[in-house]
Protein backbone atom coordinates (compact mmCIF):
# COMPACT_ATOMS: atom_id res chain seq x y z
CA UNK A 1 0.00 0.00 0.00
CA UNK A 2 1.92 2.62 -1.27
CA UNK A 3 1.49 6.50 -2.10
CA UNK A 4 3.32 9.60 -3.28
CA UNK A 5 5.19 11.88 -1.08
CA UNK A 6 3.06 14.63 -2.27
CA UNK A 7 -0.67 14.61 -1.32
CA UNK A 8 -2.67 11.27 -2.55
CA UNK A 9 -5.09 10.00 -0.50
CA UNK A 10 -4.25 7.74 1.93
CA UNK A 11 -6.49 4.87 0.61
CA UNK A 12 -4.61 4.49 -2.30
CA UNK A 13 -3.15 0.62 -2.15
CA UNK A 14 -3.00 -0.48 -5.81
CA UNK A 15 1.17 -1.93 -5.90
CA UNK A 16 0.41 -0.77 -9.68
CA UNK A 17 0.83 2.99 -8.71
CA UNK A 18 4.16 4.60 -8.86
CA UNK A 19 4.28 5.40 -5.09
CA UNK A 20 6.43 6.63 -2.22
CA UNK A 21 4.57 6.62 0.80
CA UNK A 22 3.68 3.46 2.79
CA UNK A 23 0.49 2.96 4.61
CA UNK A 24 1.20 1.27 7.85
CA UNK A 25 -2.17 -0.51 7.01
CA UNK A 26 -3.11 -4.06 8.81
CA UNK A 27 -4.39 -5.12 5.65
CA UNK A 28 -0.50 -4.93 4.16
CA UNK A 29 1.02 -7.20 6.65
CA UNK A 30 -1.81 -9.86 6.51
CA UNK A 31 -2.33 -13.30 4.64
CA UNK A 32 -5.39 -12.36 3.32
CA UNK A 33 -8.11 -14.92 4.40
CA UNK A 34 -11.06 -15.78 2.38
CA UNK A 35 -13.84 -18.17 3.04
CA UNK A 36 -13.93 -21.13 0.34
CA UNK A 37 -10.50 -19.75 -1.42
CA UNK A 38 -9.06 -16.65 -2.33
CA UNK A 39 -10.65 -16.25 -5.71
CA UNK A 40 -13.80 -17.10 -7.66
CA UNK A 41 -13.13 -17.14 -10.99
CA UNK A 42 -15.50 -20.46 -10.78
CA UNK A 43 -18.08 -19.36 -9.61
CA UNK A 44 -16.50 12.97 9.92
CA UNK A 45 -15.29 15.03 7.87
CA UNK A 46 -12.29 17.18 9.71
CA UNK A 47 -11.47 17.47 13.21
CA UNK A 48 -14.01 16.59 15.88
CA UNK A 49 -15.17 20.30 17.68
CA UNK A 50 -12.70 21.29 20.07
CA UNK A 51 -15.16 22.72 22.79
CA UNK A 52 -14.96 20.69 25.77
CA UNK A 53 -14.22 22.32 28.57
CA UNK A 54 -12.11 20.56 31.26
CA UNK A 55 -15.57 19.52 32.88
CA UNK A 56 -16.83 18.03 30.19
CA UNK A 57 -13.35 15.84 28.94
CA UNK A 58 -13.47 12.24 27.62
CA UNK A 59 -11.30 10.26 29.42
CA UNK A 60 -10.19 6.86 27.54
CA UNK A 61 -7.30 4.34 28.54
CA UNK A 62 -4.86 4.18 25.95
CA UNK A 63 -3.58 1.02 24.65
CA UNK A 64 -0.53 0.03 22.37
CA UNK A 65 -1.84 -3.59 22.44
CA UNK A 66 -1.17 -5.97 18.82
CA UNK A 67 -4.24 -7.75 18.46
CA UNK A 68 -5.03 -9.68 15.24
CA UNK A 69 -8.50 -8.36 13.22
CA UNK A 70 -10.92 -10.12 11.34
CA UNK A 71 -13.43 -8.24 9.08
CA UNK A 72 -16.18 -10.50 7.40
CA UNK A 73 -17.48 -8.33 4.64
CA UNK A 74 -20.71 -6.99 3.95
CA UNK A 75 -22.01 -8.67 0.12
CA UNK A 76 -19.06 -9.83 -1.73
CA UNK A 77 -16.40 -7.72 -3.11
CA UNK A 78 -15.42 -7.76 -7.00
CA UNK A 79 -11.70 -7.61 -7.25
CA UNK A 80 -11.00 -9.17 -10.57
CA UNK A 81 -13.03 -10.62 -13.81
CA UNK A 82 -11.80 -13.57 -15.37
CA UNK A 83 -12.98 -14.96 -18.55
CA UNK A 84 -13.83 -19.01 -18.38
CA UNK A 85 -15.70 -22.04 -20.07
CA UNK A 86 -14.32 -24.90 -22.14
CA UNK A 87 -11.21 -25.40 -24.29
CA UNK A 88 -13.05 -23.56 -27.43
CA UNK A 89 -15.18 -20.92 -26.26
CA UNK A 90 -14.18 -18.62 -23.35
CA UNK A 91 -16.41 -15.48 -21.84
CA UNK A 92 -16.67 -13.54 -18.71
CA UNK A 93 -20.05 -13.66 -17.48
CA UNK A 94 -19.93 -11.13 -15.08
CA UNK A 95 -17.90 -8.66 -17.46
CA UNK A 96 -21.04 -9.01 -19.91
CA UNK A 97 -23.58 -8.38 -17.67
CA UNK A 98 -22.40 -4.79 -16.37
CA UNK A 99 -20.13 -6.08 -13.40
CA UNK A 100 -17.02 -4.21 -12.45
CA UNK A 101 -13.77 -4.13 -10.42
CA UNK A 102 -15.46 -2.52 -6.56
CA UNK A 103 -18.71 -3.58 -6.94
CA UNK A 104 -19.89 -5.63 -4.12
CA UNK A 105 -22.94 -8.27 -4.46
CA UNK A 106 -25.54 -8.32 -1.74
CA UNK A 107 -28.07 -10.70 -3.72
CA UNK A 108 -28.22 -13.17 -6.31
CA UNK A 109 -31.80 -14.27 -7.46
CA UNK A 110 -33.31 -11.79 -4.64
CA UNK A 111 -30.83 -13.83 -2.13
CA UNK A 112 -28.67 -12.20 0.52
CA UNK A 113 -25.09 -12.96 -0.22
CA UNK A 114 -21.89 -12.31 2.06
CA UNK A 115 -19.52 -15.18 1.33
CA UNK A 116 -18.26 -16.96 -1.92
CA UNK A 117 -20.13 -20.25 -1.27
CA UNK A 118 -23.17 -18.00 -1.47
CA UNK A 119 -22.43 -16.69 -5.12
CA UNK A 120 -20.60 -20.09 -6.32
CA UNK A 121 -23.74 -21.99 -5.40
CA UNK A 122 -26.39 -19.79 -7.07
CA UNK A 123 -24.68 -19.53 -10.05
CA UNK A 124 -24.12 -23.51 -10.12
CA UNK A 125 -28.03 -23.70 -9.48
CA UNK A 126 -28.41 -21.42 -12.36
CA UNK A 127 -27.47 -24.33 -14.91
CA UNK A 128 -26.50 -22.08 -17.31
CA UNK A 129 -29.57 -19.99 -17.21
CA UNK A 130 -30.44 -15.91 -16.27
CA UNK A 131 -30.31 -15.17 -12.79
CA UNK A 132 -30.41 -11.59 -11.13
CA UNK A 133 -27.30 -9.88 -9.73
CA UNK A 134 -28.17 -6.82 -7.41
CA UNK A 135 -24.82 -5.09 -6.51
CA UNK A 136 -23.50 -1.58 -4.68
CA UNK A 137 -21.39 0.73 -6.85
CA UNK A 138 -20.15 3.74 -5.10
CA UNK A 139 -23.12 3.93 -2.65
CA UNK A 140 -25.91 3.49 -5.52
CA UNK A 141 -27.79 -0.13 -5.91
CA UNK A 142 -27.67 -1.44 -9.40
CA UNK A 143 -29.08 -4.86 -10.73
CA UNK A 144 -27.79 -6.97 -13.48
CA UNK A 145 -28.86 -10.40 -15.03
CA UNK A 146 -26.18 -12.93 -16.12
CA UNK A 147 -25.65 -16.60 -17.41
CA UNK A 148 -23.65 -19.13 -16.30
CA UNK A 149 -20.52 -20.31 -18.64
CA UNK A 150 -20.23 -23.81 -18.18
CA UNK A 151 -16.56 -24.89 -17.77
CA UNK A 152 -14.88 -28.74 -18.96
CA UNK A 153 -15.63 -30.13 -15.49
CA UNK A 154 -19.13 -29.33 -16.28
CA UNK A 155 -19.81 -26.52 -13.42
CA UNK A 156 -21.02 -22.94 -14.34
CA UNK A 157 -18.67 -19.83 -13.17
CA UNK A 158 -19.52 -16.30 -13.34
CA UNK A 159 -15.77 -15.55 -14.30
CA UNK A 160 -15.01 -12.80 -11.42
CA UNK A 161 -12.69 -12.97 -8.86
CA UNK A 162 -14.45 -12.33 -5.45
CA UNK A 163 -13.76 -11.61 -1.66
CA UNK A 164 -15.67 -11.96 1.45
CA UNK A 165 -13.17 -11.30 4.27
CA UNK A 166 -9.57 -10.59 5.67
CA UNK A 167 -7.30 -10.96 8.44
CA UNK A 168 -4.41 -9.08 10.10
CA UNK A 169 -2.40 -7.86 12.95
CA UNK A 170 -2.99 -4.49 14.16
CA UNK A 171 -2.80 -1.91 17.38
CA UNK A 172 -5.67 -0.91 19.40
CA UNK A 173 -5.04 2.88 20.17
CA UNK A 174 -7.55 3.25 22.92
CA UNK A 175 -10.66 1.52 25.02
CA UNK A 176 -13.37 3.60 26.88
CA UNK A 177 -14.22 2.33 30.44
CA UNK A 178 -17.50 4.01 30.10
CA UNK A 179 -18.84 2.31 26.67
CA UNK A 180 -16.53 -0.18 26.42
CA UNK A 181 -15.52 0.99 23.62
CA UNK A 182 -12.44 0.16 21.80
CA UNK A 183 -10.88 2.25 18.41
CA UNK A 184 -7.53 0.61 16.67
CA UNK A 185 -5.46 1.44 13.12
CA UNK A 186 -6.48 4.92 12.67
CA UNK A 187 -7.36 4.10 9.33
CA UNK A 188 -9.49 1.87 7.40
CA UNK A 189 -9.45 -1.64 6.70
CA UNK A 190 -9.33 -1.37 2.60
CA UNK A 191 -9.34 -4.42 0.12
CA UNK A 192 -5.58 -5.12 -1.03
CA UNK A 193 -6.80 -4.87 -4.99
CA UNK A 194 -9.30 -2.42 -5.44
CA UNK A 195 -8.33 -0.19 -2.44
CA UNK A 196 -12.24 -0.06 -1.49
CA UNK A 197 -12.97 0.11 2.03
CA UNK A 198 -14.48 -2.99 2.54
CA UNK A 199 -18.30 -2.92 3.74
CA UNK A 200 -18.24 -4.72 7.62
CA UNK A 201 -21.27 -7.18 8.05
CA UNK A 202 -18.79 -8.36 11.41
CA UNK A 203 -15.39 -8.89 12.25
CA UNK A 204 -13.63 -8.77 15.98
CA UNK A 205 -10.14 -8.47 17.67
CA UNK A 206 -8.56 -11.59 18.80
CA UNK A 207 -5.15 -12.01 21.22
CA UNK A 208 -2.23 -12.04 19.43
CA UNK A 209 1.45 -12.02 20.13
CA UNK A 210 4.43 -10.40 18.19
CA UNK A 211 7.15 -12.73 17.40
CA UNK A 212 9.54 -10.92 15.11
CA UNK A 213 10.25 -7.54 13.59
CA UNK A 214 11.41 -7.06 10.12
CA UNK A 215 13.37 -3.90 10.32
CA UNK A 216 12.35 -0.77 7.98
CA UNK A 217 14.95 0.24 5.51
CA UNK A 218 14.56 3.27 3.31
CA UNK A 219 12.59 2.12 0.69
CA UNK A 220 11.61 -1.22 2.06
CA UNK A 221 9.16 -1.15 4.91
CA UNK A 222 9.84 -3.04 7.71
CA UNK A 223 6.66 -5.15 9.79
CA UNK A 224 5.81 -7.21 12.60
CA UNK A 225 5.32 -10.74 12.39
CA UNK A 226 3.07 -12.63 14.97
CA UNK A 227 -0.02 -15.04 15.22
CA UNK A 228 -3.82 -14.38 16.51
CA UNK A 229 -5.98 -17.31 18.25
CA UNK A 230 -8.95 -17.59 16.18
CA UNK A 231 -10.65 -18.58 18.92
CA UNK A 232 -10.13 -15.55 21.13
CA UNK A 233 -12.22 -12.86 20.81
CA UNK A 234 -11.46 -9.88 23.14
CA UNK A 235 -14.40 -7.41 21.45
CA UNK A 236 -16.43 -7.27 18.39
CA UNK A 237 -16.38 -4.90 15.82
CA UNK A 238 -18.99 -2.20 14.80
CA UNK A 239 -17.67 0.12 12.40
CA UNK A 240 -14.76 0.19 9.78
CA UNK A 241 -14.24 3.89 8.79
CA UNK A 242 -11.16 5.90 7.27
CA UNK A 243 -9.99 6.92 10.57
CA UNK A 244 -10.15 3.48 12.38
CA UNK A 245 -11.91 0.19 13.14
CA UNK A 246 -14.51 0.63 16.19
CA UNK A 247 -15.94 -2.54 18.61
CA UNK A 248 -16.96 -3.18 21.62
CA UNK A 249 -15.07 -4.64 24.01
CA UNK A 250 -15.59 -8.85 25.62
CA UNK A 251 -17.05 -8.43 29.24
CA UNK A 252 -14.32 -10.44 30.62
CA UNK A 253 -11.49 -8.43 28.09
CA UNK A 254 -9.18 -7.84 31.29
CA UNK A 255 -6.41 -7.38 28.90
CA UNK A 256 -8.19 -4.00 27.29
CA UNK A 257 -9.62 -3.07 30.57
CA UNK A 258 -6.30 -2.81 33.03
CA UNK A 259 -3.30 -2.40 29.97
CA UNK A 260 -2.78 1.31 31.14
CA UNK A 261 -3.78 4.44 33.11
CA UNK A 262 -6.81 6.69 32.13
CA UNK A 263 -5.81 9.78 30.05
CA UNK A 264 -7.83 12.88 28.93
CA UNK A 265 -8.20 13.16 24.92
CA UNK A 266 -6.61 16.35 23.66
CA UNK A 267 -8.29 18.54 21.86
CA UNK A 268 -6.66 19.55 18.60
CA UNK A 269 -5.09 22.73 19.62
CA UNK A 270 -3.35 21.25 22.62
CA UNK A 271 -1.49 18.96 20.42
CA UNK A 272 2.31 21.11 20.43
CA UNK A 273 5.00 20.22 17.51
CA UNK A 274 7.42 18.91 20.18
CA UNK A 275 8.73 16.38 22.28
CA UNK A 276 5.90 12.85 22.48
CA UNK A 277 5.83 9.21 23.25
CA UNK A 278 4.11 6.44 21.44
CA UNK A 279 3.18 3.12 23.24
CA UNK A 280 3.59 -0.24 20.78
CA UNK A 281 3.93 -3.88 21.15
CA UNK A 282 6.50 -4.90 19.09
CA UNK A 283 7.52 -8.26 21.05
CA UNK A 284 5.44 -10.68 22.60
CA UNK A 285 2.49 -9.21 24.20
CA UNK A 286 4.48 -6.49 25.48
CA UNK A 287 3.48 -3.11 25.41
CA UNK A 288 6.14 -0.52 26.10
CA UNK A 289 6.31 3.14 25.66
CA UNK A 290 9.02 5.12 23.12
CA UNK A 291 10.26 9.03 22.47
CA UNK A 292 9.05 10.34 19.45
CA UNK A 293 8.42 13.86 17.86
CA UNK A 294 5.82 15.51 16.54
CA UNK A 295 7.23 17.80 13.87
CA UNK A 296 3.96 19.34 12.57
CA UNK A 297 0.50 19.15 13.03
CA UNK A 298 -1.54 20.05 9.77
CA UNK A 299 -4.26 22.76 9.65
CA UNK A 300 -7.91 20.97 10.17
CA UNK A 301 -9.82 19.98 6.27
CA UNK A 302 -12.88 17.93 6.23
CA UNK A 303 -12.29 14.34 5.82
CA UNK A 304 -8.14 14.74 5.92
CA UNK A 305 -6.92 11.62 8.27
CA UNK A 306 -3.25 13.06 8.40
CA UNK A 307 -3.53 15.36 10.80
CA UNK A 308 -0.08 15.24 12.40
CA UNK A 309 3.32 13.93 11.43
CA UNK A 310 5.91 12.46 14.41
CA UNK A 311 9.25 11.29 14.34
CA UNK A 312 10.68 8.03 15.92
CA UNK A 313 13.50 9.52 18.33
CA UNK A 314 14.00 6.56 20.30
CA UNK A 315 17.13 4.47 19.83
CA UNK A 316 15.73 1.33 21.21
CA UNK A 317 12.82 1.40 19.17
CA UNK A 318 14.91 2.33 16.02
CA UNK A 319 17.27 -0.57 16.90
CA UNK A 320 14.56 -2.95 16.98
CA UNK A 321 12.25 -1.72 13.90
CA UNK A 322 14.26 0.94 12.12
CA UNK A 323 11.14 3.69 13.11
CA UNK A 324 7.60 2.79 11.98
CA UNK A 325 6.79 -0.56 10.61
CA UNK A 326 3.64 -2.19 9.21
CA UNK A 327 1.63 -3.70 12.14
CA UNK A 328 2.05 -0.46 14.20
CA UNK A 329 -0.85 1.10 13.14
CA UNK A 330 -2.81 2.37 15.96
CA UNK A 331 -0.18 2.85 18.33
CA UNK A 332 -0.98 5.36 20.65
CA UNK A 333 0.28 8.97 20.39
CA UNK A 334 1.15 10.73 23.98
CA UNK A 335 1.85 14.33 24.92
CA UNK A 336 1.83 16.29 28.24
CA UNK A 337 -0.55 13.69 30.08
CA UNK A 338 -2.95 13.11 27.27
CA UNK A 339 -3.94 11.16 24.29
CA UNK A 340 -3.43 13.31 21.22
CA UNK A 341 -3.29 10.49 18.56
CA UNK A 342 -2.72 7.54 16.86
CA UNK A 343 0.38 6.61 14.06
CA UNK A 344 -1.09 5.67 10.93
CA UNK A 345 1.10 5.62 7.86
CA UNK A 346 4.92 5.29 7.62
CA UNK A 347 7.17 6.88 4.61
CA UNK A 348 8.68 5.18 2.39
CA UNK A 349 12.05 6.44 2.07
CA UNK A 350 12.60 7.20 5.79
CA UNK A 351 11.23 4.68 7.95
CA UNK A 352 11.79 7.03 10.97
CA UNK A 353 9.08 9.21 10.42
CA UNK A 354 5.20 8.84 9.63
CA UNK A 355 1.63 10.56 9.91
CA UNK A 356 -0.81 10.37 12.46
CA UNK A 357 -4.64 11.08 12.99
CA UNK A 358 -5.52 12.77 15.85
CA UNK A 359 -7.37 11.05 19.05
CA UNK A 360 -10.62 13.29 18.82
CA UNK A 361 -11.11 12.99 15.35
CA UNK A 362 -10.99 8.81 16.24
CA UNK A 363 -13.56 9.23 19.12
CA UNK A 364 -15.73 11.31 17.42
CA UNK A 365 -16.17 9.04 14.25
CA UNK A 366 -16.79 6.10 16.52
CA UNK A 367 -18.89 7.52 18.61
CA UNK A 368 -20.61 8.59 15.00
CA UNK A 369 -20.45 5.42 13.55
CA UNK A 370 -21.87 3.46 16.67
CA UNK A 371 -25.10 5.40 16.85
CA UNK A 372 -25.31 4.78 13.19
CA UNK A 373 -25.36 0.82 13.71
Amino acid sequence: MREEASERPHHTIDPLLCVRIFAVFLMAVMLLQVRAGAWFAAGNGGDAASKADASERRVVVPSGRAVGIKLFSDGVLVVGLEEVGGAEEKSSPAKACGLRVGDVITHVDGDEVNTIEEVREHVEESGGGEFTIRAVRGGKPLQFTAEGTEDATGSYKLGAWLRDSMAGIGTVTFYDPESGLFAALGHGINDIDTAMLMPLEEGGIMYAAVSDVKRGESGAPGELHGAFQVNRDMGELYANTPSGVFGIAEDGCKELKTIGRPMEVATRQEVQVGKATILSNIAGEKTEEYEVEITRVYPASPGETRNLMVKVTDQRLLDATGGIVQGMSGSPILQNGRLVGAVTHVLVDDPTTGYGILAENMLSEAETARQAS
